[in-house]
């Protein structure tokens, strides 16, 4: 069976695994991988980039590696091809248990239990959950939702359709490695620089054509493209950026602003803020529904580039 053919079918699958099975409640391959990785760090840790990039590749080096063996096992089968894609994709996507915890906490809001979605929200997202109103607790779901769609779905698709199997174990080992070692705290300051620096360039494309996507399924597509343009730049993460704006933008939203983030306070322009209004707890059902439908366009729009890209070269 031909590669483009092998992704979009396997994908799709995986993608509706995700929606009706969610992630694995125990023995989850992200998890298995972090384990992993903590061990090569513990091995490994000195206050050095040099050394902090050696874990980067180790442990992305292996999971593209390991990728490579499995398609290299069932190359004969397109079936068992198929079947590794759909595994791969439903292993490494998140969009299923995104949505269950941002709709908890905001169930947890609507009911007024502001304790029970403080409890909740480190689920979701590294905010100080004890620093936030019922507003602030809202707009941290929906920028964790925005942020989320691209990290946890878009970006894994756009790297399956790039590199198949090893491109959806790379992208997902290079971003867990991020959310552990990527932090600009004394003992990550040097040693996850590495492991920053590639999980911004893999999310790259993923973030811009979340952003785009976001813009096109949204409410308001002039508004989204509005926000993208006039204050992406100014957030700090150059690919969080385009993503949150152009959310807020479609849900006619203002995001972005103070925030209390592991143990430090962080003053982040506002996304949307001349057109947009305070979030609402009604804006996190919202997200979720504009995050589903990013997702399965993204699916379309990586299936599509394949299909392309291989009739080009045939």
């Amino acid at each position: 069976m031909r590669a483009d053919r092998v992704f979009a079918y396997g994908a799709t699958a995986g993608l509706l695994g995700d929606l009706f099975l969610g992630d694995p409640r125990r023995g989850h391959p992200v998890a298995l991988f972090g384990r992993a990785a903590a061990a090569v760090e513990q091995a490994l840790w000195r206050d050095h980039r040099g050394q902090g990039a050696l874990h980067t590749v180790v442990c992305a080096g292996g999971a593209v590696a390991l990728g490579a063996v499995a398609v290299r096992a069932v190359r004969t089968s397109g079936a068992a091809s198929v079947a590794l894609t759909a595994a791969a994709t439903w292993a490494v996507v998140g969009g299923t248990s995104l949505a269950r915890e941002a709709r908890a906490i905001g169930r947890a809001l609507e009911a007024g239990d502001i304790a029970g979605a403080r409890a909740r929200l480190p689920h979701l997202c590294g905010r100080d959950p004890q620093a936030l109103d019922a507003d602030g607790i809202a707009r941290a779901v929906v920028e964790s939702v925005a942020e989320n769609t691209s990290d946890a779905v878009v970006g894994a698709l756009v790297w399956g359709a790039v590199g198949g199997v090893p491109g959806l174990l790379g992208f997902r080992a290079v971003n867990t490695l991020d959310a552990m070692v990527g932090h600009k705290s004394p003992r990550y300051r040097r040693y996850g620089w590495a492991s920053a620096r590639l999980d911004d360039a893999a999310g790259w494309p993923g973030a811009r054509l979340t952003a785009a996507l976001a813009a096109l399924a949204g409410d308001d597509p002039r508004g989204a493209v509005r926000a993208w343009r006039a204050d992406a730049a100014g957030h700090p993460s150059p690919n969080a950026g385009p993503v949150e704006a152009s959310f807020a933008g479609s849900l006619g939203v203002r995001l972005g602003g103070t925030l209390s983030y592991a143990g430090r306070v962080e003053h982040r322009p506002v996304l949307n803020g001349t057109h947009g209004r305070a979030v609402r707890t009604s804006d996190i059902d919202r997200a979720v529904r504009l995050s589903r439908r990013v997702g399965w366009l993204a699916l379309g729009v990586c299936a599509a580039a394949r299909l392309l890209v291989k009739e080009r070269d045939s």
